[in-house]
């Protein structure tokens, strides 16, 4: 088992297909990264959502999940499933965040989400970033499409329990789904846990991971 442990992490891009995504997938991350890094630098790039609650909701939460950091966050109108039809736009928003940016870790969608605007933002994403640290989360819902990750951060009790109050607390328009429970959150987290070795983890693919020693 290769543990790794960040160093001075100045600056983090996140992006999103969808309002509520990073959160979900890398919440319990976010706050311990923020945390361990007062001052960090933090943009949030969200394809969809703009104008409306869901925006709202969006700011409010990733202001609670990156305490301490200092917060930009865009969040942009496409339409919900609709991304493969704006791969020109998405590119072009990627290609803008890029020229103002140089993250020391991208947390993004996962390419193996079998939901088409995760999938289609996650390939867009190297294709832009080409030398970054990029790990993709796992977001738990109907589709039957969660693998093996290969990257895990262990995440303290208080922590999944934070991050559950949090979701809750800032996305109200999402809690008539019947997947977006306690349970479904910690449970996520406990599985991954146990195969970290730990209590819960949150976990993450990679394509490419590049270590210099």
């Amino acid at each position: 088992m290769i543990r790794l442990t960040p160093g001075n992490c100045s600056e983090i891009l996140l992006l999103g297909a969808h309002c509520d995504d990073v959160p979900l997938g890398a919440g319990g991350t976010l706050l311990q990264l923020c945390r361990a890094n007062p001052g960090i630098s933090v943009r949030a790039l969200i394809l969809s959502g703009a104008g409306t609650v869901r925006e709202a909701e969006e700011r409010e939460a990733l202001d609670a999940f990156c305490p301490k950091a200092r917060l930009e966050v865009a969040v942009l109108d496409m339409p919900d499933g609709r991304l493969p039809a704006y791969w020109e736009r998405t590119k072009e928003a990627l290609e803008e965040v890029g020229r103002g940016c140089d993250p020391d870790l991208i947390l993004a969608p996962s390419m193996t989400d079998a939901h088409q605007d995760h999938r289609g933002l996650a390939k867009l994403v190297p294709t832009v970033f080409r030398d970054h640290m990029t790990l993709g989360y796992e977001i738990l819902k109907w589709e039957s499409d969660l693998q093996q990750p290969e990257v895990f951060v262990p995440l303290g009790e208080s922590v999944v329990t934070e991050k559950i109050e949090l979701l809750h607390r800032c996305y109200p328009s999402q809690h008539d789904r019947s997947w977006f429970d306690d349970e479904t959150f910690r449970g996520l987290a406990r599985v991954r846990g146990v195969q970290a070795g730990d209590r819960y983890a949150e976990g993450f693919h990679t394509s490419k991971l590049t270590l210099r020693f």
